[in-house]
Parts: C-alpha cells; sequence; structure tokens
C-alpha cells in the first residue's frame, strides 16, 4: 500500500462500497456531459481546458493527514464553477482525477469513484450552491466576486473531506486511529485550513479574470441577479 498519496489510495475503502461509489459517479459523469453540452460554446470550451490544466497544477500541493495513505490537498472545484460552470467544472476536476491516477499513481485506480464523487461532485456541487446564493446577496463587484470565491472555495473543501469520512464509515479497512467522530474533525479541521489557502487561489483568479474578460466568467452570465419587485404605480407616481 502506499504511504502517502494525493487521494485516496487502494485499499483504504473495500471494494463492494468502491464499486457503488464507482457506479454513482459514473451516472452522475453522464449528467453532467448532457447538461454540460448545452453549456459549451466558443468560449467555454477554451476555458474549460484552462481550468483543468489550473486545477491538475494547484493539486500538486498535497498535505499528509494520516500515514495511512490519505492525505488533504487543493480541489479547484470552486474556481471551476465559478469559471466555467458547475457541470463542465465537474467534468474538468473529473478529468484531471482520472489522470492523476492512471498517469501519475495519485489515488487507487480501483478508488476513483470514491474520489470523484468526493473532489469532482461534492466539491463543485457545494461550491455552486454557495456561489449562486452569494451572488445573489452581495455585489457584482470586484469585491463581492472575491468573497463569494473566497468562501465558496473554503467551505467546498470541507464538504468533500466529510465525503470521505462518509465511505470511511460504509466501508474503512485501514485502522486510521480514534473514532468516527475523531475521523470527522480532523478531516474538517485540516481541509478548513487547506480552504483558506484555495479561498485566496479561487478569489484571486477569478477577480483576475473577471477585471479582464467577465464574459468569460461563467457565474456572472449564468447567474442572474435578484429581481427586486417594481412598486405598482399609484396616481401615475412611483
Amino acid at each position: 500500500m502506499e504511504t502517502l498519496a494525493m487521494h485516496i489510495s487502494n485499499g483504504i475503502i473495500d471494494g463492494p462500497v468502491a464499486a457503488v461509489f464507482a457506479a454513482l459517479a459514473l451516472a452522475a459523469l453522464t449528467g453532467c456531459v448532457l447538461r454540460g453540452r448545452r453549456d459549451l460554446d466558443d468560449r467555454l470550451a477554451p476555458m474549460a481546458g484552462l481550468v483543468a490544466a489550473f486545477i491538475f497544477a494547484v493539486q500538486m500541493l498535497n498535505f499528509p493527514i494520516f500515514t495511512a495513505g490519505v492525505s488533504g490537498h487543493l480541489l479547484g472545484g470552486a474556481l471551476a464553477a465559478m469559471l466555467v460552470g458547475p457541470w463542465v467544472g465537474a467534468l474538468c476536476v473529473s478529468v484531471v482525477l482520472v489522470v492523476q491516477a492512471l498517469v501519475f499513481g495519485d489515488g487507487g485506480v480501483a478508488m476513483l469513484g470514491l474520489n470523484i464523487t468526493n473532489m469532482a461532485l461534492l466539491g463543485t456541487a457545494a461550491a455552486y450552491v454557495l456561489i449562486a446564493v452569494l451572488l445573489r446577496v452581495l455585489p457584482r463587484t470586484p469585491a463581492g466576486l472575491a468573497v463569494t470565491g473566497f468562501v465558496a472555495a473554503m467551505l467546498s473543501v470541507v464538504v468533500a473531506s466529510q465525503g470521505f469520512v462518509l465511505q470511511y464509515w460504509l466501508g474503512g479497512t485501514t485502522d486510521l486511529g480514534g473514532n468516527l467522530a475523531g475521523l470527522a474533525g480532523t478531516m474538517a479541521g485540516v481541509h478548513l485550513l487547506i480552504g483558506i489557502g484555495e479561498g485566496l487561489i479561487t478569489a484571486t483568479t477569478v477577480v483576475t479574470v473577471a477585471k479582464v474578460r467577465p464574459d468569460l466568467v461563467y457565474a456572472l452570465r449564468g447567474l442572474r441577479p435578484a429581481t427586486v419587485p417594481t412598486v405598482p404605480a399609484v396616481g401615475g407616481v412611483r
């Protein structure tokens, strides 16, 4: 077994649980492909490639949590969700995870379904929900985008880490020490710190792109500002 991996290594979760999550991940990614095809255009397609390359680079920053093959790192789900949307964003992160597992041996191939579920699906979905809420509350200024990106990235990393806790509870095979509550607390605490770093990177990157090409930021195009109800005219005066 690996002593250190960027993602969940082979043997950390048993085969049946890994197989179930592989099936779930495949079904979810099929939906992302079908939905994402509607979003792809001349702007989004090249941006998706750049986002995937950037995520691959930032995921090389790795922080060991346990000595049994589990570690934490930046995810990139919030960045992808803001720049290319949740559907294409999840696919970008998934492609990175597949390449890392097959080419670089980062994370077990048998654990791909688990890793994709946590990082590409849970992380990106949690990020986009937060983005959708925050961009309806905060002003769409550089400061508002920065806060949105920071909060979404930080919290989405924590959510993704708890996906591993659920999977370990269902079929963990390696002793990671302590009880399930302790594992959840350790994962949340470490990933909260990692999330702060990811939040800063996400906020800086999104604001930089928005200042130069706001039309390339999916969150600004795909999410409509909250509408303010108008007061009916009374006697010709509003």
